[in-house]
């Protein structure tokens, strides 16, 4: 009927799952996502990079600029600006690269990134995301007044609804040292009492049982005195 597919994707995940390009009979006309994964340390929100791919019949309506694959005089592989027409020395004010930032030592750290590990490198990486993540559910749900919220299946990232104010329970696990997760209600007021939690390739055993052991301390406390603390917001 003339819609477009638009999909939002962690670049890491499908070095182990299907691309958006094989979803469905014919795949997702635009892709997009976060590329932070890709080796860019967390920094405070960033700077980070972004990255966007569509079908050829919407590349005309792409934002940034296009860099094509070509060869020099002497047959090497070379890059070049392409489609110009869309570009500022033709189109001016009306020229869509000018709606991107540049962000090309963000996308060069990344490059070097997928270099190294190379393909089999980035589905370790993700396999053991995916992996960590299974792992540090199943121990925080095996505390009383803690479990999933939702059966569908998860990469790196899930929500668990816990007995207990989100809130008060992330503040105590800073405390301690353990960055414990979002609290799911800044978004969603329906989901007051779940909080998203993440483990990536990086976790081990060790920090994910301290994890557990300490939001465990965290909840029987709380719930042997309900009564919500006051912080001081100075």
């Amino acid at each position: 009927n003339g819609a477009i597919s638009i999909a939002v994707i962690n670049p890491l995940a499908h070095a182990i799952l299907k691309p958006p390009g094989e979803w469905g009979d014919e795949g997702v006309d635009i892709c997009c996502g976060e590329g932070q994964p890709l080796g860019i340390p967390l920094s405070s929100g960033g700077p980070y990079l972004g990255f966007i791919c569509c079908r050829q019949q919407h590349v005309r309506q792409m934002p940034g600029r296009i860099i094509g694959g070509t060869e020099d005089l002497d047959g090497k592989r070379g890059y070049a600006l392409t489609l110009q027409a869309r570009e500022q020395h033709i189109r001016r004010s009306k020229a869509t690269s000018n709606i991107c930032t540049n962000q090309g030592l963000m996308v060069t750290a990344a490059t070097i990134y997928m270099a190294l590990l190379g393909g089999e490198g980035m589905a370790q990486t993700a396999a053991a995301a995916h992996a960590n993540t299974g792992r540090l559910v199943e121990k925080l749900c095996s505390i009383d007044g803690v479990d999933t919220l939702f059966d569908s299946p998860v990469f790196h990232e899930s929500v668990l609804r816990i007995n207990a104010t989100p809130k008060n329970v992330l503040r105590s696990l800073a405390a301690h040292n353990v960055l414990g997760g979002y609290d799911m209600s800044k978004e969603y007021p329906e989901l007051g009492d779940a909080i998203l939690v993440c483990a990536t390739e990086k976790r081990t055993e060790q920090q994910i049982e301290s994890f557990r052991d300490k939001l465990d301390r965290i909840m029987n406390r709380q719930a042997k005195c309900p009564v919500t603390p006051k912080f001081d917001q100075t």
